[in-house]
């Protein structure tokens, strides 16, 4: 087995030549690489490769990293949870003045996670880990999934995509789980954030684009919902002059849920497997419907 690292000096020849890539899949690339026949993606999403007419025209074999990063991501969920909930962020803010506000009464009312509801969009690799934890937590767990309407013991009920907006009006957390495909992009939108109730929490760890941002911002000015945290946005990089930088009850972070030594060493084990399998012929790991786009 040849490997080659792809610059802007290697040989068109050996471009062409190649019958796998890995973390690859620029349009230049494919048109150059005729012969390819397998795609290791190094993320979740996949949507700019599956996307690609090149792609859907060829069909290769695409694996991505799925579930790898489900256990991190769905910590971060949490800790985005407390955060909210919990009012830390007033409490975080405080501190470098060296001393409480004396008068408690000031103090923001913290909110327990036991006994409230959750919504799980997208009851995939992420979804599952997000409402296990939650469960853990004493919360109920709804969820929606396009594939089947079967649930785990810690997940109350599972239903279809067309049932989101039934479910999204009794729900006190609700989590974007989803990958970015044509039926989520624009997903989360003004009908939806006017359909939450006006104390429930939006938190997105699947793609940006899947959120209307003005529209979520129109929201969050408006106290149609309580709060939100954002690990992607769209943009992405979000702009400085963005107001959603400046919103209260709301927390964001740079597309960092998933980052942690557990998610690399997972996706290094799958990476290796799958270049294993691919020589010895056998069946790879994580393979991606093009058509579905995950």
């Amino acid at each position: 087995m040849k490997f080659i690292e792809l610059s802007a000096t290697t040989p068109s020849d050996d471009i062409a030549d190649a019958d796998a890539a890995i973390g690859l899949c620029a349009p230049k690339m494919m048109q150059v690489a005729k012969r390819l026949q397998w795609i290791q993606w190094l993320g979740a999403g996949v949507e700019e490769c599956v996307q690609q007419s090149l792609i859907r025209e060829r069909q290769p074999l695409v694996t991505n990293m799925r579930r790898t990063g489900g256990a991190s991501m769905a910590e971060h969920v949490m800790g985005m949870m407390l955060v909210l909930r919990r009012q830390l962020n007033y409490f975080i803010a405080q501190q470098p003045r060296g001393h409480w506000d004396p008068d408690s009464d000031h103090y923001p009312q913290a909110v327990d996670l036991q006994g409230k509801t959750l919504l799980v969009v997208g009851l995939g690799g992420i979804g599952l880990e997000v409402a296990k934890r939650a469960y853990a937590f004493g919360m109920r767990v709804n969820a929606t999934r396009a594939s089947s309407s079967a649930r785990p013991d810690y997940v109350s009920y599972v239903g279809m995509p067309d049932e989101l907006i039934k479910l999204a009006r009794d729900a006190d957390f609700i989590v974007n789980c989803t990958p970015l495909t044509p039926q989520t992009t624009g997903l989360f939108e003004k009908e939806f954030f006017n359909t939450m109730k006006p104390t429930a929490y939006f938190i997105n760890v699947g793609r940006g684009r899947s959120v209307v941002t003005p529209d979520l911002i129109a929201a969050l000015k408006a106290r149609r919902i309580a709060g939100a945290g954002l690990d992607v946005t769209d943009p992405e990089p979000l702009p400085s002059s963005s107001s959603l930088w400046r919103m209260p009850k709301f927390v964001i972070t740079p597309h960092v849920s998933s980052n942690s030594p557990m998610t690399d060493e997972l996706r290094l084990a799958v990476l290796h497997e799958n270049l294993r399998r691919y020589v010895a012929g056998g069946r790879m790991l994580s393979v991606v419907d093009i058509e579905r786009g995950y």
